[in-house]
């Protein structure tokens, strides 16, 4: 079955190609105009990409790795903070959050912000560096994607939250010295180390 065809011209020129090309060079048009700037930036050349764990010079922090585009979130590289945020308590517990997602930390925090007595998510948003105030509490994948590539760059005896919730008592935790995943009560005071997103 042949494609639907459409003709543009202008002056002199004249374009013929399928309709479904031409709606998605509109759709990109669009999208182009109206998403954040974040989502906009150019690429990044490769050789300009350090070594997983090193730090990534005016990023605010180390390279965490490249994540893969999920859902309406394109493709971007993890920035982890060079240092941790302390020790603070998830919050509230007994009760449940909203904070559910085990991939995207960004949207975890902005509902543990929203919802108040979330102190390792507020301590993570507040954290700054290189100008970089876009930190936030990585969830429960962004967190074990740091053991996979640069686990010697958070403390190895103690774990860390995430902002993925497990239930009305417990959210995600992690431990660096062996990548144990785990739940603990939101009343106890883990680490936490702020993270961002790099979009390529």
């Amino acid at each position: 079955m042949k494609p639907e065809m459409i003709t543009l011209k202008h002056g002199d020129t004249t374009i013929k190609m399928p309709t479904s090309s031409l709606v998605k060079l509109a759709a990109a048009s669009v999208f182009a105009q109206v998403l954040p700037p974040a989502a906009n930036v150019q690429p990044v050349a490769i050789g300009e990409i350090p070594a997983l764990g090193a730090v990534w010079p005016g990023q605010g922090g180390l390279n965490g790795g490249l994540v893969a585009e999920r859902g309406d979130v394109p493709a971007h590289y993890l920035i982890f903070a060079s240092e941790d945020a302390g020790s603070h308590e998830w919050g509230r517990r007994g009760e449940t959050s909203g904070a559910t997602s085990k991939t995207d930390g960004l949207a975890n925090s902005a509902i543990l912000l929203e919802e108040g007595s979330h102190p390792a998510a507020k301590a993570a948003s507040q954290y700054t560096a290189d100008d970089h105030n876009d930190f936030y509490l990585p969830a429960a994948a962004e967190l074990y994607q740091g053991w996979l590539n640069c686990p010697e760059v958070f403390a190895q005896d103690c774990y860390y939250w995430s902002s993925s919730q497990r239930s009305a008592y417990n959210a995600f935790s992690v431990t660096f010295d062996d990548g144990h995943q785990g739940t603990t009560g939101k009343d106890h005071e883990l680490r936490v180390r702020p993270v961002r997103r790099f979009f390529i």
